[in-house]
């Protein structure tokens, strides 16, 4: 009997509905960032990257200055008109000392969260409740991308996604086939990938990367598309993946095949590539005997001792 598939593997495949849900949300999440302001965004790890990838979005979309941080990297001198803070657990420990700092400064803070209960509803001055994308599994999926999805769609409601981005109801479309797609299984048997991205891929792409190692312990990397060549493309070889989300710069490609890897690009909207990445790294991980729902060394939430 073929066997259960894993918590994470089932939460994940859940995405392109709760993208769409996020989609119907955001007309009314009036909390989301506003066309001018200045804008920064911060959370822990996969968060992080989502930070990333909605920055490169709006700034794109000429919707205002928009940072992104590390919630433990912030600049808190820095004058913002609002900060997004990005938490699936609202437990974090930088995240709440952040919103902590940030409380008397006159910036308006808003935290997207798992859990309407969680301490981060009332270190940010409101937050928007995405409690029914909330996640058991430790290694983050559908929370952080329909946190995103939820981003994009402001953005979208505004009328100003940048050009060759398109709506979340068609990424949820393209997510559903990336869900059944066949891996090759020469992404499947490498012993290494690296993802690019260009602009907001990139937060993307480092995703990717981080879902590889959580899950599988794999070794990855992630680059701008741009940088690879500045030195990462060394480690190109036979038995090794470069994965492109979104396109690549001229000639790249053709420098991957020259020698001897093998190039991933779909051709998909990135986010739905992404849980196409998602699958490999669980994949991987059972392929390698691990456990993706247990992965070594980590916790659902990081919450350090008081004065760490």
């Amino acid at each position: 009997m073929k066997p259960s598939p894993s918590r994470t593997a089932s939460e994940l495949a859940t995405q392109p509905d709760c993208w769409r849900r996020a989609a119907a949300l955001a007309p009314s999440a009036g909390e989301l960032p506003r066309p001018g302001e200045r804008v920064a965004v911060t959370g822990c790890g996969t968060s992080w990257f989502m930070a990333q990838s909605y920055a490169a979005l709006r700034e794109a979309a000429g919707q205002g200055e928009t940072d992104a941080f590390a919630a433990s990297q912030f600049p808190v001198g820095r004058r913002y008109d609002r900060v997004l803070a990005i938490t699936r657990s609202g437990t974090t420990t930088e995240v709440l000392t952040l919103l902590e700092r940030l409380r008397d400064s006159g910036t308006r803070t808003v935290a997207i969260t798992a859990d309407a209960t969680a301490p981060v509803r009332r270190a940010a001055g409101s937050a928007v409740v995405l409690d029914w994308a909330d996640e058991e599994s430790v290694v983050q999926t559908r929370f952080a991308t329909t946190a995103l999805a939820l981003l994009r769609a402001g953005l979208e409601g505004h009328g100003a996604l940048p050009e060759a981005v398109g709506p979340v109801a068609a990424a949820a479309d393209e997510a559903d086939a990336a869900l059944t797609d066949p891996i090759p299984p020469a992404v499947l048997e490498a012993e290494q990938w690296t993802f690019l991205g260009l602009g907001w891929a990139y937060g993307l792409a480092q995703e990717a990367a981080l879902k590889m190692r959580e899950a599988a312990g794999a070794w990855t990397e992630a680059y701008p598309a741009m940088e690879y060549r500045h030195g990462p493309v060394a480690i190109a070889a036979p038995g090794r993946v470069v994965w492109a989300f979104g396109p690549l710069p001229e000639g790249l490609a053709a420098d991957v095949v020259g020698a001897g890897g093998t190039l991933v690009q779909v051709g998909a909207d990135p986010l739905a590539d992404l849980v196409r990445a998602q699958r490999v790294a669980v994949a991987v991980a059972e392929g390698r005997g691990l456990n993706p729902d247990t992965p070594r060394n980590l916790t659902r939430s990081v919450v350090l001792p008081e004065g760490t």
